[in-house]
C-alpha cells in the first residue's frame, strides 16, 4: 500500500464510529507517540490529550509515532478531563487497582464488545488513561461510567502507557478486522482443498497399490486399517495440488518396485 492509499484508508477509518482515546496528563512525548502507533495499528484514529506535561505539538511524539500522527486526524488538546469528555456519552476508565467506588468493572474484551454495540447505535464512547506514574485520579474516574481492569501479575502489574493503550485497542481491532474469523486458518495459496471425488480416486489408487505390495498382512484387519489410514489422510485436508503430488509418489514407488 503506497502513502496515498494509506492516507485514504486511514481517513476512511477515522469517519467510522469508534471510541476516542483520552490520555490524561501524559508525562513523556515518547509515550504519546507510541500510543498513537498502537492506536492506528488497531484502527483507532481519534486521540485527545489533557494537559500534556511537555506541551503540544511534541517532536518526540512525532518521532516515535512511526508516521501515525501524520495519518490520523489532528490530536485535540484540553485543559481538563471534564472538557475532554464533554461530548462523550459513555466513558470507560482504565485502572489497575480496586477503587472505593460503585461502578461496573469490565475486562478489556467485554469492554470492546460493549463499545462496539454503542458504536452501532451511534453512541460516542471514550477510554481514559492516566499519567504514567500514578494512573487516573478518583476525580478523573468520577467521569467514567465503567471501569476496565486487565488481569496481570499482582506482584508486577504496572504497564507502560502505550502498552495499556495497545491492550485496549487490540480488543477493538479483533472486532473490527477479525470479525467472523475463528482464530484458525489454513492458507492454501492458489490451490484449494481437494474435492471428495479427487480424494477418493487417490485413496482407491493408494489402497490398490498397498494390496499389490501385500501391505495388508492380516486380511481380517484390512477394513479397520484402511478406515484408519483414510481418516489420517483426511485430517491433513490435502489440496488438489497435494493430491497430484501424492499420485506422483505412488507412481514413483510403483516404478521403483517394478525395476527390482
Amino acid at each position: 500500500m503506497n502513502d496515498l492509499e494509506r492516507k485514504e484508508f486511514c481517513t476512511d477509518l477515522s469517519t467510522q464510529p469508534q471510541p476516542i482515546i483520552i490520555l490524561i496528563a501524559p508525562q513523556m512525548g515518547e509515550n504519546i507517540g507510541t500510543a498513537t502507533r498502537a492506536m492506528l495499528n488497531c484502527g483507532l484514529c481519534h486521540l485527545r490529550v489533557v494537559s500534556p506535561r511537555d506541551g503540544w505539538p511534541n517532536d518526540r511524539a512525532i518521532a516515535t509515532s512511526s508516521g501515525a500522527l501524520e495519518l490520523m486526524p489532528e490530536v485535540k488538546i484540553f485543559d481538563s478531563t471534564a472538557e475532554a469528555v464533554a461530548d462523550c456519552q459513555v466513558v470507560y476508565a482504565t485502572t489497575a487497582r480496586a477503587r472505593d467506588l460503585v461502578k461496573p468493572v469490565m475486562s478489556a474484551r467485554y469492554a470492546a464488545l460493549d463499545m462496539k454495540s454503542h458504536a452501532a447505535a451511534g453512541i460516542q464512547t471514550a477510554i481514559l488513561f492516566g499519567p504514567e506514574r500514578a494512573g487516573l485520579s478518583n476525580d478523573d474516574i468520577d467521569y467514567a461510567h465503567h471501569l476496565i481492569t486487565i488481569p496481570l501479575n499482582p506482584a508486577f502489574s504496572s504497564l507502560n502507557l502505550a502498552q495499556a493503550v495497545l491492550l485496549l485497542s487490540y480488543e477493538w481491532a479483533q472486532l473490527k478486522f477479525a470479525e467472523g474469523e475463528s482464530g484458525y486458518a489454513l492458507p492454501t495459496g492458489k490451490s484449494h482443498p481437494a474435492p471428495a471425488g479427487e480424494f477418493d480416486h487417490f485413496f482407491n489408487r493408494l489402497d490398490a497399490s498397498l494390496i499389490t505390495a501385500q501391505f495388508y498382512r492380516t486380511p481380517e484387519l484390512k477394513e479397520t486399517t484402511t478406515r484408519n489410514l483414510r481418516a489420517f489422510l483426511q485430517r491433513a485436508q490435502p489440496t488438489s495440488q497435494e493430491i497430484n503430488t501424492l499420485h506422483g509418489v505412488i507412481t514413483a514407488l510403483a516404478k521403483g518396485t517394478d525395476s527390482k
